[in-house]
């Protein structure tokens, strides 16, 4: 059991901070097995509605293409009637795995802010007290930002990707047989990667809060943030520049508001010294 008592943060030892830090993880793995366990049982609506609805033609981010590409005149790549590949199971245990793993990401997905809020209790003891009321946003505004890149890599970058890589042949005398542990993998990371880079603005505050960012540092350096953020959106998007412009605008948002907090984190910082 845990100790009921939490001793002063100034008076634990290392191996104490362990066993602490021992503690905080056995409560978050056994979050993500709960919500993962509920996943295992919700297997209809993971596979059939989440993970396949990008692979239908009537999905909706497929839909607000097809009428914005009308309406602005440009071709209809996002208008079609058929998604040309199969997903197949070639290995005994292949459809089992997909769904052990695919219910483990939703458990972590869904048990984020629980995660997150774990993290905090292990740091907070650290903190002055004025730090801990200043940042009691942090869950709220880590786990918005996570569940916003979630769905921004769900309903944006995984039908690009689908559409793109499952559309795209080197030889009609080849035909698209999609694994299905390539095909959820492909969702994963993208949902996955989207999540975390969210998280931007979150790492820029610690960042600046212990003084290794600035917002001078950031300004200065735009034009290589801005390099480096094609180059991110170039791996995780499939390669066709509407795409990759697509990814970079939000992540070229954050960057700007990144900016802002840096400032007035290093604002406040100053009033204190």
């Amino acid at each position: 059991m845990a100790k009921k008592q939490r001793k002063n943060v100034n008076e634990m030892s290392f191996l104490d901070h362990l066993e602490d830090l021992r503690w905080h993880l056995i409560r978050s793995t056994l979050a993500i097995l709960i919500a993962a366990s509920l996943a295992f049982l919700a297997k209809g609506f993971i596979f059939d509605v989440i993970l396949f609805g990008p692979k239908k033609v009537d999905f909706f981010t497929y839909e607000i293409f097809c009428n914005l590409s009308k309406y602005l005149g440009l071709d209809e790549s996002f208008c079609f009637t058929e998604m040309p590949f199969r997903i197949q199971s070639r290995v005994m245990a292949g459809q089992f795995s997909a769904h052990i793993w695919t219910s483990i990401t939703a458990g972590f997905i869904v048990a984020f802010p629980y995660v997150i809020y774990q993290f905090w209790l292990f740091l907070s003891p650290g903190l002055y007290e004025n730090e801990r009321k200043n940042s009691r946003w942090f869950i709220f505004a880590t786990s918005l930002l996570f569940f916003l890149g979630v769905l921004f890599g769900y309903y944006i970058i995984t039908p690009l990707s689908i559409n793109f890589l499952g559309s795209y042949q080197v030889s009609n005398e080849v035909f698209n047989d999609f694994d299905l542990s390539s095909y959820i993998g492909l969702v994963r990371a993208c949902v996955l990667a989207c999540g975390l880079i969210f998280e931007l603005p979150i790492i820029i505050y610690f960042l600046s809060k212990i003084g290794l960012v600035t917002p001078e540092f950031l300004r200065n350096n735009r034009k290589y943030s801005i390099v480096l953020i094609l180059i991110l959106s170039a791996i995780i998007t499939p390669p066709d520049v509407a795409s990759q412009i697509i990814v970079t605008i939000p992540v070229v948002i954050l960057y700007e508001i990144s900016i802002f907090i840096s400032k007035a984190v290093v604002k406040k910082e100053k009033r204190k010294t």
